[in-house]
């Protein structure tokens, strides 16, 4: 039963209701018709690891249902033993006046819980529920991709539009430089008109590092949620860390990298998967019991049988027949459990990767944009030096000296942002990159144990 929840009649500017009926039934590939994003949601909807990680938690929601479900039959399992000795009986001691004898026993014992006060009624509706919930979770997180993936493509989109634009006023101011630089030379210009050219030329170029990097991070985001490993072949230079073995080992060394592969490998040996497998087959066991073992046991309770002579060799047999299909469930469901560990190990190190990845072209762009800003700094100081002796010679007015002052404190101050992403991004390499790394000079415990540790055991 759905709780009730206190909803407006209306949105304010909402559409007709013809309208929003229709929109809302419609599936994406109707919504998005553009054949290029349509094969990045698909692809999306087929490798990424949140939707993958949703549909295992459905399935682990679904066989615990099952199992819930399994409780209303009964439950049949079945119990046999067979022994032969002297002075024993299924393998323990029994005193029999030294005789031989065989022994064989079979039990067949059937368990069904009268459900008389609903409590496994109970547990079904809340497995049910739990089902439902995981579902719709699942769709949301469905909902959620493709949603992102849309957003993100036509992110880059309008960014490859604002680099166009960059390049063609960057192209724009070259040539007003270029002409200004003529003219100068020509003696018909100033040095305040090239150099307020080389300014605003510096200025728009610093622009293209940094849209480069914002389309480099958003194309690096959106292979990622795809559960790709690599761009494709057209993708730009840099945009996407290739990496070598040794670079491969330092990122799945990270901390959170180990944790999810001890978690995935514990899910894996030790948990329920290995010994969910074996639950419907047989547990079998065997006994014997030596001469020396009876006459011990005999005398410390004081039996009294020929020579204390005994011999015995006994076997036992137990298992399930019918459970209902709960033992299929509970397998199905580690499965599922280990399946969800082992996706979230291969995304964590995906994401390490792509954090790697968007460091290391964060780290080239910004020093390309700390170059070109430099030049604006330079160019803009130069000019406000030249329009202050302008100023002082009675050929400018002072609104001139302000409109050159008012240009160089904003590019100052973007080159001094720019020094502070260089080197905040260098924290985040370490974090990325170098976290997989030793930390023995913080730890002195960690420096014992690393100085006892042969070349190959520690990069290994």
């Amino acid at each position: 039963m759905r709780p009730w929840v206190n909803t407006p009649e209306n949105f304010r500017s909402a559409p007709t209701i013809a309208e929003s009926a229709s929109f809302a039934n419609l599936p994406w590939w109707q919504v998005f018709r553009d054949e290029r994003l349509q094969n990045l949601i698909q692809q999306a909807l087929a490798n990424n690891y949140d939707l993958r990680i949703a549909v295992s938690r459905v399935e682990q929601a679904r066989q615990i249902a099952a199992q819930a479900r399994a409780q209303y039959f009964p439950q049949v399992n079945y119990d046999g033993s067979i022994g032969s000795g002297k002075n024993a009986l299924f393998g323990t001691i029994a005193p029999n006046s030294g005789k031989t004898q065989d022994s064989a026993f079979v039990d067949l014992s059937v368990f069904w819980e009268v459900d008389l006060w609903g409590r496994i009624r109970r547990l079904n509706e809340a497995a049910r529920a739990q089902f439902l919930a995981t579902e719709e979770a699942q769709r949301g997180v469905t909902i959620s991709l493709v949603s992102s993936v849309a957003q993100a493509y036509f992110e880059l989109l309008e960014l490859d539009l604002q680099l166009e634009i960059a390049r063609r006023n960057t192209q724009s101011f070259a040539d007003t430089l270029q002409i200004f630089t003529v003219r100068l030379e020509q003696g018909v210009a100033s040095k305040l008109e090239t150099a307020s050219a080389e300014g605003l030329l510096t200025a728009t170029a610093s622009n293209i590092p940094e849209l480069e990097r914002q389309i480099v991070l958003r194309k690096t985001r959106s292979t990622c949620c795809s559960g790709a490993t690599r761009l494709p072949s057209n993708a730009p230079r840099g945009c996407w860390m290739r990496p070598c073995p040794w670079t491969s080992r330092r990122v799945c060394r990270r901390p959170c990298s180990n944790v999810a592969r001890t978690s995935a490998r514990r899910k894996k040996t030790c948990g329920p998967p290995t010994h969910r497998w074996a639950s419907p087959w047989p547990t079998s066991s065997r006994g014997s019991v030596s001469r020396r073992c009876l006459a011990r046991r005999a005398r410390s309770l004081r039996f009294h049988f020929g020579n204390h002579q005994s011999l015995a060799v006994a076997g036992n047999l137990t298992g399930p027949i019918f459970q209902g299909g709960a033992l299929v469930a509970q397998y199905r469901q580690a499965k599922a459990v280990w399946e969800e560990a082992r996706l979230r190990y291969e995304q964590t190190v995906l994401n390490a990767f792509q954090e790697v990845s968007n460091a290391l072209i964060s780290r080239q762009k910004y020093q390309e944009v700390q170059v070109q800003q430099a030049r604006s700094v330079k160019a803009y100081e130069e000019a406000v030096e030249v329009s202050i002796k302008r100023y002082v010679a009675g050929k400018a007015s002072y609104y001139e000296v302000l409109q050159n002052q008012q240009n160089l404190f904003p590019a100052e101050t973007i080159l001094a942002q720019t020094e502070l992403n260089r080197l905040l991004v260098v924290v985040q390499l370490y974090k990325a990159w170098v976290a997989g790394g030793p930390l023995w000079k913080e730890c002195p415990l960690s420096h014992k144990i690393w100085s006892h540790l042969s070349v190959e055991e520690r990069i290994f």
